[in-house]
């Protein structure tokens, strides 16, 4: 269970980093944190990468329909320019931006901003994605998420592409993907109804 970190006297920056497969439910972890912080009454500076635009072109939307505002950016270096005079800065789908966004994030911590990031961690190869590799070897806190197998059942961490598409990056729901245990994933078995 993720405890929250508590602000000291002085504003200290860190990163907390929200990771897992497919449907593991890392964004609407994301939501929950920055709906407290907002609760809390800290200035929130939230983003998304402008090419998701799966649910709304404005909004981070989970996979279970929580949502909450979002400014979409095509740089990461749009990040740092609207993050100006926040606490706290929230960003989800971070494997689709380039391996620069960890010198942004680590630019807001040394300005005492706490910076939460949601991503997947690996690719449907099972491969480390983007960023978040570097992300999560320098994060003060790390939850890994997992979902359900949807062929067997048990715990799953690996996003198992359902769709013959060999692009890394493939915007997509359960038509697309499904979350797959490790066996599961290595037999690399068709999907069949539990």
């Amino acid at each position: 269970m993720f405890i929250e970190p508590q602000y000291s006297g002085s504003k200290k920056g860190w990163v907390e980093v929200i990771c897992g497969c497919m449907f593991s439910g890392k964004t609407e972890e994301l939501i929950r944190r920055l709906r407290r912080v907002e609760i809390a009454g800290h200035k929130v500076e939230i983003f998304k990468p402008a090419q998701d635009t799966r649910y709304h072109p404005e909004e981070i939307v989970s996979h279970a329909s929580s949502r909450i505002r979002s400014t979409p950016v095509d740089n990461h270096y749009n990040i740092l320019l609207l993050a100006s005079d926040v606490d706290v800065v929230g960003i989800d789908e971070a494997q689709f931006f380039d391996p620069e966004v960890v010198e942004v994030i680590e630019e807001l911590t040394r300005k005492g901003i706490r910076v939460i990031v949601a991503g997947l961690d690996m690719d449907y190869t099972g491969k480390p994605f983007g960023p978040i590799p570097d992300l999560l070897a320098r994060a003060e806190y790390i939850t890994k998420l997992h979902a359900i197998c949807a062929r067997c059942g048990s715990i799953a961490h690996y996003s198992y592409r359902i769709a013959k598409i060999d692009d890394r990056i493939l915007m997509g729901e359960k038509d697309v993907y499904e979350p797959r245990c490790r066996a599961c994933f290595h037999n690399r078995l068709p999907h069949t109804s539990l």
